[in-house]
Formats: C-alpha cells, sequence, structure tokens
C-alpha cells in the first residue's frame, strides 16, 4: 500500500518510483520477481512501464490504451488471464465499502493508513469465516 499522495493523479503517476519499491518489496521477501506476469488494465499501458516490466523479467499483460494513438503495437496480451483481474476489482470494491476510506475523513497518514489495514482484516476474516461455514 502506497503513500497517498495530494492531488488528481492518474494511474501511471510516478509509476517508476512506484513499480521499484513492489518489485523491491518482493524482492526483499525472497520472492523472484523474474517470470511473474503484470495484469494491469489499459490506465497502465505505457512504453515506460513495459520497458521497466522487461527490464526485470516480469511480463507486461495490459490492456491497450486506444487513446496511445498507434494501435498496431505488438505486445503480449492474454485475455482469458485479464480477465482474472475481476478479483482484485471485487476487492478494491470491498474496499470502498468502508465509508471512511472512501471519503478520507482521516487527516494524518497513519490514521489512513491504519484503517485501511483494519479494512483488510476483516475482509480476511470475513473470508475465513465463510469458508468455514462450508
Amino acid at each position: 500500500m502506497p503513500e497517498p499522495v495530494s492531488g488528481n493523479h492518474n494511474d501511471l503517476f510516478d509509476i517508476e518510483v512506484h513499480f521499484e519499491e513492489v518489485t523491491a518489496t518482493l524482492e526483499q521477501a525472497g520472492i523472484t520477481v523474474e517470470g511473474l506476469f503484470l495484469n494491469a488494465d489499459a490506465g497502465f499501458d505505457s512504453q515506460e512501464l513495459r520497458d521497466q516490466c522487461e527490464a526485470k523479467g516480469i511480463i507486461a499483460n495490459f490492456a491497450e490504451n486506444k487513446r496511445n494513438g498507434n494501435s498496431e503495437k505488438d505486445h503480449y496480451f492474454d485475455e482469458k488471464l485479464y480477465g482474472e483481474r475481476y478479483a482484485i476489482e471485487r476487492t478494491n470494491a470491498w474496499i470502498d465499502s468502508f465509508r471512511s476510506l472512501l471519503n478520507r475523513f482521516d487527516t494524518t497518514v497513519s490514521s489512513w493508513k491504519g484503517f485501511n489495514f483494519l479494512a483488510f482484516m476483516v475482509i480476511a476474516l470475513k473470508k475465513i469465516y465463510q469458508k468455514k461455514k462450508l
């Protein structure tokens, strides 16, 4: 979970920095990034991010952004894998169901992060409880 940033930003705002943070965190945890898939929507379709993925051996599976102009690019795209993004979008919607997170009532970064961690725990506990009921 990155630090919140004030202002209106697109999906690619400071993506190089955030991408390095995420890959460094994975590598510190002993998870090799080479061979992983990065499954992202059209908002992340940029040549710079594709180049960063290629440099780390990550397979970029981005939906094509029609606003980028040239649609004749020869990039890898797996529709079936892309369809699996639903799980991520559903989880984001669950997090948005916590009104204090969606409206950002808190004013400090530490309280915002704390509320996010609480939301993560509530979602995880609900999933665990549902599996035990089955």
